[in-house]
Protein backbone atom coordinates (compact mmCIF):
# COMPACT_ATOMS: atom_id res chain seq x y z
CA UNK A 1 0.00 0.00 0.00
CA UNK A 2 1.23 3.40 -0.43
CA UNK A 3 1.05 5.63 2.06
CA UNK A 4 2.21 9.64 2.55
CA UNK A 5 3.09 10.79 6.00
CA UNK A 6 2.89 14.94 6.50
CA UNK A 7 5.34 15.65 8.78
CA UNK A 8 8.99 14.31 9.91
CA UNK A 9 9.31 15.36 13.14
CA UNK A 10 9.63 12.85 15.86
CA UNK A 11 5.87 11.04 15.06
CA UNK A 12 5.55 11.45 11.77
CA UNK A 13 9.23 10.13 11.33
CA UNK A 14 9.22 6.99 13.48
CA UNK A 15 5.84 6.22 11.89
CA UNK A 16 7.00 6.64 8.72
CA UNK A 17 10.09 4.55 8.63
CA UNK A 18 8.26 1.57 10.69
CA UNK A 19 5.42 1.71 7.98
CA UNK A 20 8.20 1.54 5.40
CA UNK A 21 9.20 -1.49 7.45
CA UNK A 22 6.37 -3.25 7.02
CA UNK A 23 6.48 -3.50 3.62
CA UNK A 24 4.20 -0.50 2.63
CA UNK A 25 5.89 2.17 0.25
CA UNK A 26 5.90 5.36 2.26
CA UNK A 27 6.60 9.18 1.62
CA UNK A 28 7.38 11.31 3.80
CA UNK A 29 6.63 15.08 3.50
CA UNK A 30 7.46 18.15 5.46
CA UNK A 31 7.66 22.09 3.90
CA UNK A 32 11.00 22.65 5.51
CA UNK A 33 13.19 21.84 2.91
CA UNK A 34 16.69 21.95 4.94
CA UNK A 35 14.82 19.07 6.67
CA UNK A 36 14.05 17.12 3.92
CA UNK A 37 17.96 17.57 2.55
CA UNK A 38 18.83 16.00 5.79
CA UNK A 39 16.68 12.90 5.38
CA UNK A 40 17.80 12.57 1.76
CA UNK A 41 21.33 12.65 2.31
CA UNK A 42 20.16 9.64 4.85
CA UNK A 43 20.55 11.88 8.21
CA UNK A 44 17.89 11.58 10.56
CA UNK A 45 17.66 15.00 12.67
CA UNK A 46 16.31 13.79 15.67
CA UNK A 47 17.99 11.36 17.85
CA UNK A 48 16.23 7.86 18.06
CA UNK A 49 18.18 4.95 18.82
CA UNK A 50 17.94 2.86 16.03
CA UNK A 51 16.46 4.89 13.68
CA UNK A 52 18.85 6.49 11.22
CA UNK A 53 20.04 2.52 10.21
CA UNK A 54 16.27 1.89 9.91
CA UNK A 55 15.37 4.66 8.06
CA UNK A 56 18.65 4.15 5.40
CA UNK A 57 17.75 0.25 5.20
CA UNK A 58 14.53 0.88 3.81
CA UNK A 59 15.51 3.99 1.54
CA UNK A 60 17.95 1.22 -0.16
CA UNK A 61 15.06 -1.61 -0.35
CA UNK A 62 13.16 1.66 -2.41
CA UNK A 63 10.27 1.94 0.13
CA UNK A 64 10.71 4.55 1.90
CA UNK A 65 11.22 8.48 0.08
CA UNK A 66 11.21 12.08 1.68
CA UNK A 67 10.02 14.98 -0.83
CA UNK A 68 8.66 18.57 0.11
CA UNK A 69 6.13 18.28 -2.99
CA UNK A 70 2.86 17.47 -1.37
CA UNK A 71 1.36 16.73 -4.39
CA UNK A 72 3.98 14.45 -5.39
CA UNK A 73 3.38 12.58 -1.83
CA UNK A 74 -0.19 12.09 -2.30
CA UNK A 75 -0.85 11.20 -5.93
CA UNK A 76 -1.42 7.23 -5.45
CA UNK A 77 -1.84 7.25 -2.35
CA UNK A 78 -4.35 5.24 -0.27
CA UNK A 79 -4.02 7.23 3.36
CA UNK A 80 -2.88 9.96 4.00
CA UNK A 81 -1.56 10.18 7.71
CA UNK A 82 -1.43 13.49 9.14
CA UNK A 83 1.52 13.94 11.72
CA UNK A 84 2.14 17.40 12.45
CA UNK A 85 3.01 19.17 15.83
CA UNK A 86 -0.26 20.52 18.04
CA UNK A 87 1.43 22.59 20.62
CA UNK A 88 -0.19 24.30 23.76
CA UNK A 89 -1.90 27.59 22.24
CA UNK A 90 -0.73 30.01 24.50
CA UNK A 91 -3.11 31.70 26.69
CA UNK A 92 -5.69 28.72 26.86
CA UNK A 93 -3.67 25.87 27.57
CA UNK A 94 -5.24 24.65 24.39
CA UNK A 95 -3.97 22.22 21.68
CA UNK A 96 -3.04 24.56 18.82
CA UNK A 97 -4.72 22.73 15.43
CA UNK A 98 -3.89 25.18 13.02
CA UNK A 99 -1.17 22.72 11.78
CA UNK A 100 -3.40 20.35 11.29
CA UNK A 101 -6.43 22.15 9.82
CA UNK A 102 -3.93 23.68 7.32
CA UNK A 103 -2.57 19.85 6.41
CA UNK A 104 -5.73 18.92 6.25
CA UNK A 105 -6.69 21.77 3.95
CA UNK A 106 -3.68 21.28 1.15
CA UNK A 107 -4.14 17.51 1.21
CA UNK A 108 -7.99 18.32 0.03
CA UNK A 109 -6.30 20.50 -2.52
CA UNK A 110 -3.83 18.06 -4.32
CA UNK A 111 -5.48 14.59 -3.91
CA UNK A 112 -8.09 13.08 -6.82
CA UNK A 113 -9.15 9.58 -5.90
CA UNK A 114 -10.20 7.82 -2.67
CA UNK A 115 -8.22 7.80 0.30
CA UNK A 116 -8.35 8.11 3.96
CA UNK A 117 -6.97 10.95 5.59
CA UNK A 118 -5.47 9.85 9.60
CA UNK A 119 -4.84 11.83 11.83
CA UNK A 120 -1.67 10.77 14.01
CA UNK A 121 -1.48 14.05 16.04
CA UNK A 122 -2.45 13.83 19.22
CA UNK A 123 -5.69 16.27 19.12
CA UNK A 124 -8.42 17.04 21.44
CA UNK A 125 -12.06 15.36 20.71
CA UNK A 126 -13.58 15.96 17.86
CA UNK A 127 -10.82 17.26 15.90
CA UNK A 128 -11.33 14.58 13.39
CA UNK A 129 -14.82 15.67 12.97
CA UNK A 130 -13.12 18.94 11.83
CA UNK A 131 -10.55 17.71 9.41
CA UNK A 132 -13.67 15.88 7.42
CA UNK A 133 -15.14 19.83 7.63
CA UNK A 134 -12.20 21.34 6.22
CA UNK A 135 -11.53 18.47 3.40
CA UNK A 136 -15.49 18.50 2.62
CA UNK A 137 -15.60 22.03 2.12
CA UNK A 138 -12.02 22.36 0.45
CA UNK A 139 -12.73 19.51 -2.14
CA UNK A 140 -16.52 18.78 -2.33
CA UNK A 141 -15.72 16.28 -4.87
CA UNK A 142 -13.27 14.06 -3.05
CA UNK A 143 -13.94 10.64 -1.97
CA UNK A 144 -12.63 9.90 1.51
CA UNK A 145 -12.83 8.99 4.77
CA UNK A 146 -11.24 10.29 8.25
CA UNK A 147 -9.90 7.86 11.10
CA UNK A 148 -7.73 8.44 13.86
CA UNK A 149 -4.88 6.35 15.13
CA UNK A 150 -3.00 8.13 17.95
CA UNK A 151 0.58 7.16 18.43
CA UNK A 152 2.00 5.64 22.03
CA UNK A 153 5.73 5.82 21.25
CA UNK A 154 7.85 6.44 23.95
CA UNK A 155 10.78 8.32 23.22
CA UNK A 156 14.31 6.49 23.21
CA UNK A 157 12.12 3.30 22.67
CA UNK A 158 9.86 4.39 19.77
CA UNK A 159 10.76 1.87 16.78
CA UNK A 160 10.40 -1.19 19.81
CA UNK A 161 6.66 0.35 20.52
CA UNK A 162 5.67 0.72 17.16
CA UNK A 163 6.83 -2.72 16.14
CA UNK A 164 5.72 -4.05 19.65
CA UNK A 165 2.84 -2.09 20.70
CA UNK A 166 0.66 -2.72 23.57
CA UNK A 167 -2.26 -2.12 21.65
CA UNK A 168 -2.97 0.18 18.45
CA UNK A 169 -6.09 1.82 18.07
CA UNK A 170 -7.91 3.22 15.61
CA UNK A 171 -10.99 5.37 15.24
CA UNK A 172 -13.11 4.61 12.38
CA UNK A 173 -16.67 6.01 10.78
CA UNK A 174 -16.90 3.55 7.79
CA UNK A 175 -16.32 -0.02 6.66
CA UNK A 176 -14.02 1.54 3.82
CA UNK A 177 -11.73 3.19 6.33
CA UNK A 178 -11.48 0.41 9.02
CA UNK A 179 -10.36 -2.25 6.10
CA UNK A 180 -7.97 0.43 4.85
CA UNK A 181 -6.51 0.70 8.33
CA UNK A 182 -6.24 -3.12 9.12
CA UNK A 183 -4.47 -3.79 5.92
CA UNK A 184 -2.05 -0.98 6.65
CA UNK A 185 -2.01 -2.52 10.61
CA UNK A 186 -2.06 -6.63 8.83
CA UNK A 187 1.72 -7.07 10.13
CA UNK A 188 0.76 -6.58 13.34
CA UNK A 189 -2.68 -8.18 13.36
CA UNK A 190 -0.99 -11.36 12.52
CA UNK A 191 1.57 -11.42 14.95
CA UNK A 192 -1.58 -10.98 17.22
CA UNK A 193 -0.52 -7.60 18.88
CA UNK A 194 -3.73 -6.30 19.73
CA UNK A 195 -5.60 -3.50 17.98
CA UNK A 196 -9.24 -1.75 18.98
CA UNK A 197 -11.31 -0.42 16.48
CA UNK A 198 -13.74 2.27 18.29
CA UNK A 199 -15.25 5.78 16.88
CA UNK A 200 -13.64 9.17 16.20
CA UNK A 201 -14.41 10.43 19.70
CA UNK A 202 -13.24 7.29 21.90
CA UNK A 203 -9.94 6.86 20.00
CA UNK A 204 -9.19 10.20 20.39
CA UNK A 205 -10.21 10.41 24.40
CA UNK A 206 -7.96 6.94 25.05
CA UNK A 207 -5.03 8.85 23.65
CA UNK A 208 -5.65 11.81 26.38
CA UNK A 209 -6.99 9.74 29.01
CA UNK A 210 -3.90 7.53 28.96
CA UNK A 211 -1.10 9.87 29.05
CA UNK A 212 -2.77 11.71 31.82
CA UNK A 213 -3.16 8.87 33.85
CA UNK A 214 0.91 7.76 33.51
CA UNK A 215 1.39 11.89 34.61
CA UNK A 216 -0.89 10.90 37.47
CA UNK A 217 0.93 8.06 38.43
CA UNK A 218 4.14 10.28 38.50
CA UNK A 219 3.19 13.13 40.45
CA UNK A 220 1.56 10.32 42.85
CA UNK A 221 4.53 9.14 43.76
CA UNK A 222 6.53 12.55 43.64
CA UNK A 223 4.48 13.32 46.65
CA UNK A 224 4.65 10.61 48.22
CA UNK A 225 8.85 11.00 47.97
CA UNK A 226 8.32 14.18 49.64
CA UNK A 227 6.30 12.96 52.37
CA UNK A 228 9.00 9.91 52.69
CA UNK A 229 11.30 12.53 53.21
CA UNK A 230 9.80 13.92 56.27
CA UNK A 231 8.94 10.68 57.97
CA UNK A 232 12.27 8.60 57.05
CA UNK A 233 10.65 6.42 54.76
CA UNK A 234 12.75 5.11 51.28
CA UNK A 235 10.73 6.06 48.12
CA UNK A 236 12.47 3.62 46.04
CA UNK A 237 11.18 0.47 48.71
CA UNK A 238 7.88 2.07 48.88
CA UNK A 239 7.85 2.21 44.84
CA UNK A 240 8.87 -1.71 44.97
CA UNK A 241 6.18 -2.49 47.57
CA UNK A 242 3.32 -0.52 45.54
CA UNK A 243 4.18 -1.80 41.90
CA UNK A 244 3.80 -5.62 43.10
CA UNK A 245 0.03 -4.92 43.21
CA UNK A 246 -1.13 -5.87 39.80
CA UNK A 247 -3.63 -3.70 40.00
CA UNK A 248 -1.25 -0.56 40.24
CA UNK A 249 2.13 -1.93 38.41
CA UNK A 250 5.29 -1.30 38.57
CA UNK A 251 5.65 1.37 35.67
CA UNK A 252 5.92 5.49 36.14
CA UNK A 253 6.43 4.56 40.09
CA UNK A 254 10.09 6.12 39.81
CA UNK A 255 10.11 9.30 42.01
CA UNK A 256 12.22 12.19 40.34
CA UNK A 257 12.33 15.95 39.56
CA UNK A 258 8.70 16.00 37.53
CA UNK A 259 7.76 14.81 33.80
CA UNK A 260 8.51 16.67 30.92
CA UNK A 261 8.72 15.86 27.33
CA UNK A 262 6.55 16.26 24.38
CA UNK A 263 3.34 14.78 25.63
CA UNK A 264 2.49 14.91 29.68
CA UNK A 265 3.05 18.42 29.84
CA UNK A 266 1.21 19.16 26.61
CA UNK A 267 -1.49 17.03 26.54
CA UNK A 268 -2.81 17.39 30.51
CA UNK A 269 -3.16 21.05 29.74
CA UNK A 270 -5.33 20.43 26.91
CA UNK A 271 -7.45 17.61 28.76
CA UNK A 272 -7.84 19.97 31.65
CA UNK A 273 -8.84 22.44 29.31
CA UNK A 274 -11.28 20.49 27.10
CA UNK A 275 -13.16 19.83 30.38
CA UNK A 276 -13.45 22.95 31.38
CA UNK A 277 -15.10 24.31 28.23
CA UNK A 278 -17.21 21.28 28.63
CA UNK A 279 -18.62 21.78 32.15
CA UNK A 280 -17.10 18.98 33.24
CA UNK A 281 -13.69 19.95 35.40
CA UNK A 282 -10.81 17.62 35.31
CA UNK A 283 -10.21 18.06 38.77
CA UNK A 284 -7.39 15.30 39.35
CA UNK A 285 -5.67 16.48 36.17
CA UNK A 286 -5.58 20.27 37.31
CA UNK A 287 -4.15 19.05 40.46
CA UNK A 288 -1.17 16.99 38.72
CA UNK A 289 -0.15 19.94 36.49
CA UNK A 290 -0.04 22.66 39.41
CA UNK A 291 1.75 19.09 41.38
CA UNK A 292 4.07 18.79 38.95
CA UNK A 293 5.29 22.47 38.66
CA UNK A 294 5.74 22.64 42.53
CA UNK A 295 8.29 19.45 42.19
CA UNK A 296 10.37 21.07 39.90
CA UNK A 297 10.35 24.15 42.19
CA UNK A 298 11.23 21.89 45.40
CA UNK A 299 14.19 20.37 43.53
CA UNK A 300 15.69 24.08 43.21
CA UNK A 301 15.17 24.08 47.14
CA UNK A 302 16.66 21.15 47.65
CA UNK A 303 19.91 22.52 45.72
CA UNK A 304 19.64 26.02 47.58
CA UNK A 305 20.17 24.26 50.65
CA UNK A 306 23.30 21.72 49.59
CA UNK A 307 24.72 25.45 48.47
CA UNK A 308 24.16 26.65 51.71
CA UNK A 309 21.59 28.56 51.16
CA UNK A 310 22.82 30.67 48.02
CA UNK A 311 23.51 30.14 44.65
CA UNK A 312 25.67 33.23 44.46
CA UNK A 313 29.46 32.61 42.87
CA UNK A 314 29.32 28.52 43.35
CA UNK A 315 30.13 26.42 40.57
CA UNK A 316 27.67 23.89 40.04
CA UNK A 317 28.05 20.89 37.68
CA UNK A 318 24.79 19.53 35.96
CA UNK A 319 24.26 15.96 34.82
CA UNK A 320 22.01 15.50 31.80
CA UNK A 321 19.70 18.40 30.89
CA UNK A 322 17.08 16.35 28.22
CA UNK A 323 13.22 15.35 29.88
CA UNK A 324 14.69 11.81 29.96
CA UNK A 325 17.74 9.45 28.39
CA UNK A 326 17.99 8.02 24.96
CA UNK A 327 16.43 11.46 23.25
CA UNK A 328 17.57 14.77 22.29
CA UNK A 329 14.44 16.16 23.63
CA UNK A 330 14.00 19.47 26.04
CA UNK A 331 10.16 20.25 25.56
CA UNK A 332 8.98 20.92 29.45
CA UNK A 333 12.07 19.21 30.86
CA UNK A 334 13.10 19.61 34.07
CA UNK A 335 16.22 21.42 34.04
CA UNK A 336 14.32 24.23 31.97
CA UNK A 337 13.16 25.08 35.55
CA UNK A 338 16.39 23.94 37.49
CA UNK A 339 19.27 25.68 35.76
CA UNK A 340 18.15 29.11 34.86
CA UNK A 341 17.17 29.02 38.63
CA UNK A 342 21.04 28.11 39.33
CA UNK A 343 21.99 31.03 36.69
CA UNK A 344 19.50 33.52 37.83
CA UNK A 345 20.77 32.79 41.86
CA UNK A 346 24.59 33.65 40.40
CA UNK A 347 25.87 30.11 40.09
CA UNK A 348 28.39 29.52 36.93
CA UNK A 349 26.86 26.21 35.63
CA UNK A 350 28.63 23.29 33.70
CA UNK A 351 26.62 20.76 31.92
CA UNK A 352 27.33 17.27 30.58
CA UNK A 353 24.62 15.81 28.60
CA UNK A 354 25.22 13.02 25.71
CA UNK A 355 22.34 14.67 23.55
CA UNK A 356 20.99 18.02 25.09
CA UNK A 357 23.42 20.51 24.06
CA UNK A 358 21.98 20.90 20.39
CA UNK A 359 18.77 22.06 22.03
CA UNK A 360 19.84 23.21 24.77
CA UNK A 361 22.55 25.78 24.22
CA UNK A 362 19.32 27.86 22.56
CA UNK A 363 17.21 27.14 25.27
CA UNK A 364 19.91 27.72 28.94
CA UNK A 365 21.97 30.50 27.59
CA UNK A 366 24.77 31.60 30.45
CA UNK A 367 26.29 27.62 31.28
CA UNK A 368 29.25 26.19 29.52
CA UNK A 369 28.53 22.64 28.36
CA UNK A 370 31.55 20.02 28.68
CA UNK A 371 32.25 16.24 26.97
CA UNK A 372 32.62 14.58 30.15
CA UNK A 373 30.90 14.07 33.36
CA UNK A 374 34.34 14.24 35.25
CA UNK A 375 35.20 17.75 33.46
CA UNK A 376 32.13 19.51 34.57
CA UNK A 377 32.51 18.50 37.85
CA UNK A 378 36.20 19.62 38.31
CA UNK A 379 36.18 22.05 41.06
CA UNK A 380 32.60 22.44 41.60
CA UNK A 381 30.76 23.18 44.68
CA UNK A 382 27.69 20.76 43.37
CA UNK A 383 26.96 18.30 41.55
CA UNK A 384 23.78 17.47 40.19
CA UNK A 385 22.39 14.07 38.36
CA UNK A 386 19.03 15.34 36.24
CA UNK A 387 18.80 12.87 33.60
CA UNK A 388 19.37 9.10 34.09
CA UNK A 389 21.44 8.58 31.12
CA UNK A 390 23.49 5.41 31.12
CA UNK A 391 26.75 6.91 31.24
CA UNK A 392 25.72 8.27 34.44
CA UNK A 393 24.75 4.87 36.43
CA UNK A 394 28.47 3.80 36.79
CA UNK A 395 30.20 7.25 36.97
CA UNK A 396 33.72 6.65 38.96
CA UNK A 397 31.92 8.93 42.10
CA UNK A 398 35.81 8.87 44.02
CA UNK A 399 37.88 10.03 41.04
CA UNK A 400 34.68 13.03 41.17
CA UNK A 401 34.60 14.04 44.78
CA UNK A 402 38.37 13.89 45.03
CA UNK A 403 38.40 16.45 42.24
CA UNK A 404 35.24 18.97 43.40
CA UNK A 405 36.06 21.79 45.85
CA UNK A 406 32.99 20.64 48.03
CA UNK A 407 32.01 17.00 47.33
CA UNK A 408 28.31 17.65 47.55
CA UNK A 409 25.78 15.64 45.47
CA UNK A 410 21.92 15.88 44.36
CA UNK A 411 20.83 12.75 42.84
CA UNK A 412 17.30 13.39 41.39
CA UNK A 413 17.48 10.16 39.80
CA UNK A 414 17.79 8.18 42.95
CA UNK A 415 20.97 6.24 41.06
CA UNK A 416 23.09 6.18 44.27
CA UNK A 417 22.24 6.08 47.42
CA UNK A 418 23.81 7.92 50.48
CA UNK A 419 26.01 4.75 51.80
CA UNK A 420 27.60 4.56 48.22
CA UNK A 421 28.18 8.56 48.21
CA UNK A 422 29.68 8.58 51.72
CA UNK A 423 32.42 6.24 50.72
CA UNK A 424 32.97 7.65 47.69
CA UNK A 425 34.02 10.73 49.63
CA UNK A 426 30.90 13.01 49.31
CA UNK A 427 30.43 15.49 52.55
CA UNK A 428 26.35 15.77 51.77
CA UNK A 429 24.12 13.54 49.25
CA UNK A 430 20.45 14.47 48.55
CA UNK A 431 18.46 11.90 46.34
CA UNK A 432 14.56 12.36 46.34
CA UNK A 433 11.92 10.52 49.05
CA UNK A 434 14.87 8.91 50.48
CA UNK A 435 17.18 9.81 53.97
CA UNK A 436 20.38 12.03 53.05
CA UNK A 437 24.09 11.12 53.22
CA UNK A 438 23.76 8.54 56.16
CA UNK A 439 20.97 6.81 54.75
CA UNK A 440 21.72 3.00 53.19
CA UNK A 441 18.80 2.72 50.91
CA UNK A 442 19.11 0.29 47.97
CA UNK A 443 21.29 2.01 44.77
Amino acid sequence: MKIAMIGTGYVGLVSGVCFSDFGHEVVCVDNNPAKIDELQAGRVPIYEPGLEALMNQNVAAGRLSFTGDLAEAVQGTEAVFIAVGTPTRRGDGHADLTYVMAAAEQVAQVATGPLVIVTKSTVPIGTNRQVQAVVAAANPDLDFDVASNPEFLREGAAIEDFMKPDRVVVGVQSPRAAEIMSEIYRPLYLRDFPIIVTDLESAEMIKYAANAFLATKITFINEIAALCEKLGADIKQVSKGMGMDQRIGKHFLHAGPGYGGSCFPKDTRALARIGQENACPMQITEAVIKINDEVKRRMVEKLHMLCDGSFNGKKVAVLGVTFKPNTDDMRDAPALTIIPALVGGGAQVRVNDPQGQREGEALLPGVLWLDSPYRAAEDADLLVILTEWNEFRALDLKRIASSMTHPRLADLRNIYNGTVASEAGFEAYESIGRAGLSGSGSA
